[in-house]
């Protein structure tokens, strides 16, 4: 268990500062609402995302996409418990069940988002 935790605290450590050195985005330094008073209807004064079917939207879409990455997360720390369980067979069903129940957690969540997205679409708009 221990070389689990080691795997795990390595691969945090990897993936942290793999986002660190991400590079930022530049600033856009341009003025976009001044023209809301002349067109009203510009693009950039009516927005389609403040009624409530988008932020719904929006919302589910982004819980569903966090249950994916522990899905696959739980996928990843399955497949090293089943590589360093040493034979054990207890460790072996252990890990077999983990990838199972993340592979059936992650089927779950694509079905959700597709089932959410289109019922969204369908009578929301």
């Amino acid at each position: 268990m221990k070389k689990v935790t080691q795997w795990f605290a390595a691969f945090a450590i990897v993936m942290g500062i793999g986002v660190l050195t991400l590079p930022a985005a530049p600033a856009q330094a341009i003025e976009v609402f001044g023209r809301c008073g002349v067109d009203k209807a510009s693009n950039v004064c009516v927005s389609k995302e403040d009624d409530a079917s988008s932020m719904i939207k929006i919302v589910i879409n982004l819980i569903l996409g966090i249950l994916g990455i522990v899905a696959v997360i739980m996928i990843i720390i399955g497949g090293i418990r089943y590589t360093t369980s040493g034979g054990d067979s207890a460790g072996i069903k252990s890990a077999r069940d983990t990838i199972i129940y993340a592979v059936v957690g992650l089927v779950i969540a694509i079905l959700s988002f597709a089932i959410v997205n289109f019922v969204l679409d369908a009578f929301l708009d």
